[in-house]
């Protein structure tokens, strides 16, 4: 199947659900200042709200397979909004770090399966062309993700004390695409009598998963704390530093729309290898920078970077899977979560020991690993 795709009902119900999700993460996220400051907590203490995140993510990640078997890869999706949408409204109405904690759990998970589920049912619907529908997806993902961001930064720069309620902005738009995308006449889902995927995964399959993660963390620990990296370069408010994360939040969205257009005639580990250097490139100048406009710039050429890597190495794991593409997504969601839940506490935690600066320095490693690491494991081409 040649890579270009029809952007059907299919498209834009999938790429809604993760626009609805991303627009949490986008608000939350870089909120991470707020909401220290909200709670009087360390660095290292609020970063475990993205260590639960993590946690939810590995759990989402074991129960992918499962999941799929028993409801089908659509049911599923809808049955994650709906965990999400509960575990937001828990963490709007629930102050104290004891309870945004568990809440965070919560909408972490759902989050998670809405995810999955997505690159699965992309990459059975599109086949080979889901080098670019993944991504144009993602794309509509950012929109969510860069609305968050804003809305939550403009809340918190005008009303400081309301900033979380603007997040329930979700929760309408979930219960309307619940409303008029869901498929009642659809057929109704059979499990495979050979139950879920399961069995052993390859070296190969472990060693680009090791790369994946490397990926991830990078782009978790950057979107986590640009901001407070921002407050100490360039002497912004928290609030201001949070709407100047737009700027990555906005590169993402670009890179995924336009960047498996412009990048389709490459083969996916080439793509891959371009936006990793690219990645770098943009990360070391943000973290050199001192002036907020060069540091826009920047941090707009890092989310560019970081853009459709999450995707093409999703696929690069689905292809290093043995045709078992809803376990590869399962253990990709492992991946992510110890991803989620390591680096931004890490970073925390040394932001807390030695600066937010040095602490900084994690990342490249990170870039450098992935890179490596996909030079190591050609890819192999997704069965569908």
């Amino acid at each position: 199947m040649p890579k270009s795709f029809q952007r059907d009902r299919f498209f834009w119900i999938t790429a809604t659900q993760t626009a609805i999700v991303n627009f949490y993460l986008g608000g939350f996220g870089p909120a991470q200042s707020l909401l220290r400051a909200d709670q009087g907590t360390s660095l290292t203490i609020a970063g475990l709200h993205g260590t639960v995140m993590g946690i939810a993510s590995i759990a989402a990640g074991y129960v992918n397979p499962h999941l799929a078997h028993k409801y089908g890869r659509a049911k599923s999706q809808w049955i994650g909004l709906g965990i999400f949408s509960t575990g937001l409204l828990l963490f709007v109405i629930s102050p104290p770090v004891s309870l945004t904690l568990p809440a965070t759990l919560i909408t972490g998970f759902g989050t998670s399966i809405v995810i999955n589920t997505m690159l699965t049912s992309m990459s059975h619907h599109y086949g080979k062309a889901a080098e670019v529908a993944i991504p144009q997806a993602n794309g509509i993902a950012s929109v969510g993700f860069v609305t968050g961001t804003a809305v939550i930064g403009t809340i918190a720069t005008q009303f400081r004390d309301f900033w979380r309620l603007g997040l329930l902005l979700a929760l309408p738009v979930a219960l309307v695409l619940v409303l008029i995308g869901r498929d009642k006449g659809k057929e109704e889902h059979v499990p495979d009598v050979s139950g879920p995927q399961s069995g052993k995964m390859s070296a190969t399959f472990w060693l680009a998963w090791f790369g994946f993660v490397a990926c991830i963390s990078s782009e978790f620990a950057t979107s986590f704390w640009s901001a407070a990296l921002l407050k100490d370069r360039v002497g912004s408010s928290a609030a201001i530093s949070t709407v100047a994360i737009v700027a990555l939040g906005t590169g993402m969205g670009i890179g995924r729309w336009y960047g498996g257009l412009l990048l389709k005639n490459f083969k996916l580990d080439t793509q891959l290898l371009l936006l990793v250097t690219l990645q770098l490139i943009g990360f070391s100048m943000f973290w050199l920078s001192h002036t907020m406009i060069i540091s826009l710039i920047c941090l707009l050429l890092v989310g560019l970077g970081i853009s459709m890597q999450f995707a093409l190495s999703a696929i690069r794991l689905v292809g290093f899977s043995d045709d078992r593409p809803d376990l590869a997504v399962g253990r990709s969601s492992l991946g992510a979560g110890i991803a989620i839940a390591g680096a931004p506490f890490l970073l925390g935690f040394l932001g807390d020991n030695f600066g937010i600066s040095r602490a900084y320095i994690m990342v490249p490693v990170l870039i450098i690993i992935a890179f490596l690491i996909i030079k190591l494991t050609p890819s192999q081409p997704v069965k569908v």
